[in-house]
This record gives structure tokens, sequence and C-alpha cells, in this order.
């Protein structure tokens, strides 16, 4: 394993997983972190040991947390040998989003009813951080933080938290997909007219007005699929 392969060190290290709560856990966490970041680009060849001394683990947590990757589809294990990071499936693409687009307007349409005015005055806290950094492209992974957690709050808001790290659990190959997506500006401000529009028709309790606005958020997330996968081949099955 080398650079070469795309690996770089993230930055969890073993003095942190052997402090902090469950060690395979948090193994579980930060590698498929980089997966998704693209950190280990789809065909990286993950060597176990390696892994296991980079992050000062025993191969026990290390097996587990690369079994429960594998379970996401973003790894396919071959025992006793390699461990390689798959290609980006398009037909995951476009599960994962129906499954999004499926919840999340239900959600929508729960809040509505709901007024869920606590849960929408943390929605706009959370746009007003990313208005804060949306002209510093620096700070894009920080905006692309708060997206997510702009839609953990609404599923928090009726109680379903858990839905949405099942969604994130499925959504490997559509948020790997995602990073590769430019954001421009107008990328950008598209996203947050599509929180505040959201916000917006959930706070008149308008039900209709909410679904479509977030029918017309997440429909953004797989138009240029075909594009992507002509341009990067080489990531995509």
């Amino acid at each position: 394993m080398s650079k070469a392969n795309g690996f770089t060190a993230g930055p969890t290290r073993s003095g942190e997983l052997t402090i902090h709560g469950n060690v395979a856990s948090q193994l579980y966490d930060d590698l498929r972190r980089r997966i998704i970041s693209l950190d280990l680009p789809p065909g990286t060849v993950l060597l176990r040991a390696e892994l296991a001394a980079e992050y000062g683990v025993s191969q026990t947590p290390l097996r587990e947390a690369l079994q429960r990757i594998e379970q996401d589809g973003l790894l396919h294990v071959h025992p006793q040998s390699k461990t390689v990071v798959s290609k980006i499936d398009i037909a995951r693409i476009y599960e994962a989003h129906f499954m999004r687009v499926a919840l999340e307007t239900e959600v929508v349409r729960q809040l509505s009813r709901q007024g869920a005015k606590e849960t929408m005055s943390d929605a706009k806290a959370i746009i007003r951080m990313q208005e804060a950094i949306a002209d510093q492209p620096d700070q894009l992974r920080t905006f692309q933080e708060l997206d997510d957690s702009f839609h953990r709050v609404l599923f928090s808001g009726v109680g379903h938290e858990r839905l949405h790290q099942l969604v994130n659990a499925r959504s490997g190959h559509l948020n790997r997909m995602r990073k590769m997506q430019p954001h421009d500006q107008k990328k950008i401000r598209h996203i947050l007219d599509g929180h505040r529009e959201i916000v917006d028709a959930i706070l008149k309790a308008d039900e209709d007005a909410a679904i479509n606005a977030m029918r017309a958020h997440l429909s953004q997330t797989v138009t240029n699929a075909p594009e992507l996968r002509e341009k990067h081949r080489d990531f995509f099955t």
C-alpha cells in the first residue's frame, strides 16, 4: 500500500483510538470516511498488516471494521489476501437516491404537520453556518458536513435519527459520487436555496410545498451521474 495507490493517512490515530470508545467502531468510522471522501479512491488495495501498523491496533478490531465496511458495499475483502476499495456502482447510486427521496419526503411531511419550530430553529442555525463559509473554497468539506447535519436534524425532529444512519450506511456509492461533483458557487447557492425553501414550507405547514422542495433539492444529486461515470471510468463499475 503506497501513496501511488491513493492511500493517505487520516486524522484519527492509534492514541485517540485506544483512549476513546470502541476501537473497531472508530476504525470503521475513520476508514469509511476516507473511502467516502475519496482519500482512498476506488481500486485502492489495502494491506491489513500495514493498516494495523498505521493505526497501532491488532488484527481483530481491524477485521471487524473491514467486514462492516464490506457490508456497506465499499470494500471487497479477500480472506488471507488483500482488501480492495470497491468501484462505484451506478445501480447502488440510484437505489440509495430512491431511498433518500422516499424517506426524506415523508420526514418533511411529518414535520409540516407538527410545526416543528424547535427543529426548524436548529435547521436555520445550520443554514447560517453554511452561509458564513459558502464563499470559502477551503471550507468545502465543512460545508458538506453541515449539509449532512441539516438532513440529520430533520430526521431527529420526527424521532428517526437511526433512519438517517441507515440511509448513510446505504449511501456510500452515492456519497462518493457526490464528492466528485463540482461544487461551484452556483451549486452551493442551489443547496442553500433548497434548504431555505424546505424550512420555509415546513414553518408554513405546507406539506405539498415541503415535499416538492425536498424532492427538487435531492434531484440534483443524480442528474450528472452518467457524465461523471464517463469522465471517471476507472472509478466506476
